[in-house]
């Protein structure tokens, strides 16, 4: 589509038997942000049966206008169905981005009726900006393996797509608006074009102690951990009341679960204290981290990540981990 016919910016709503997934609520957050330099309207897509309760948390995070489309094929995800919506909806109104949250069904779609409406899309952007010049988004993202951060941009084509993972923005709320548009779509997809079908539904069985996502306390564990050594932080950081996570050579060794990688391939955290131990500092690591109070402790000096740092330690990792299990201990 034409960059000048374009106009407003979309958040995709992931919902889940009728509730609302937090990563549509915190991209609402941010884009409101964008939104308020750009001029562009803010809406949020909801597509499904929804309660009024749920739609109201959208609501609350700033947005101009919803997009409510009703319709079969929405009960549960289905790729079809989904490429289908958007790819209709976005010939119909021509917003000029659409921002949807990497999940693993974000991911599934976004490029789909991406590539439909022969635009781009970018994956997993850890920042978006606007730039007031050329009217474009500007997605940030890790590449060459973390080593550098990239921007992104789809300068001509329209709309500009591009997926977020969860937990990489605050949930912040502007607060509800004083008039918000209410568009309301009817859009099937036949079921006799529809080639993938949902034969059963098992819910996941979450381990919480694999669950690092909202935990006050993290306690990480790099490349530089001897397995011998694991005991002693598992014990840390149950002593902090917090739990143990790691970066990924620790996953890629077998050493710990892929649940417990925290990074942009892993799982965003928000602690209000992280204590890494050695690690090196990649990007893709550390831009997975939103701590309130960031511990480093490596031996060389030079590591990277003693810039991300409030307080550096260099000293060997098993050491420290001793003292402070001294000190916790007395």
């Amino acid at each position: 589509m034409e960059k000048s016919n374009c106009k407003d910016m979309w958040v995709h709503i992931e919902t889940d038997g009728g509730q609302v997934h937090s990563v549509g609520l915190e991209l609402c957050c941010e884009v409101r942000k964008l939104c308020d330099i750009s001029g562009d309207r803010l809406f949020a897509v909801v597509a499904g049966e929804v309660p009024e309760s749920e739609v109201n948390k959208v609501k609350d995070c700033g947005v101009d206008g919803l997009i409510l489309v009703s319709g079969t094929g929405y009960e549960r995800y289905n790729t079809e169905a989904y490429t289908n919506l958007y790819t209709e909806l976005c010939r119909k109104y021509q917003p000029s981005a659409v921002f949807v949250g990497g999940t693993t069904n974000g991911r599934d779609f976004a490029p789909r009726f991406a590539a439909r409406l022969e635009t781009g899309c970018t994956s997993d952007a850890t920042e978006v900006i606007y730039n007031p010049d050329s009217g474009d988004i500007e997605f940030v993202e890790p590449a060459a393996g973390g080593k550098i951060m990239a921007v992104i941009t789809i300068p001509e084509l329209r709309p500009q797509v591009g997926t977020i993972r969860p937990g990489t923005f605050k949930l912040a709320p502007a607060g509800r608006r004083s008039q918000i548009d209410v568009i309301t779509e009817n859009i099937s997809y036949p079921e006799s074009k529809i080639r993938s079908k949902l034969l059963n539904f098992a819910a996941d069985e979450v381990d919480p102690e694999l669950d690092i996502s909202n935990c006050e306390t993290i306690v990480c564990v790099g490349s530089a951990l001897k397995e011998e050594s694991l005991p002693k932080y598992r014990k840390l950081a149950k002593l902090l009341g917090g739990k143990l996570a790691c970066t990924r050579p620790v996953v890629d060794r077998e050493l710990l679960p892929y649940k417990l990688q925290v990074g942009q391939s892993g799982v965003m955290i928000k602690p209000r204290l992280y204590i890494g131990f050695g690690i090196s500092g990649a990007v893709n690591h550390v831009t997975g981290i939103d701590a309130v109070t960031f511990v480093a402790v490596n031996t060389d000096p030079s590591a990277p990540i003693f810039n991300y740092c409030d307080y550096g330690i260099v000293a060997d990792m098993d050491k420290v981990c001793d003292a402070m299990l001294a000190a916790l201990e007395k």
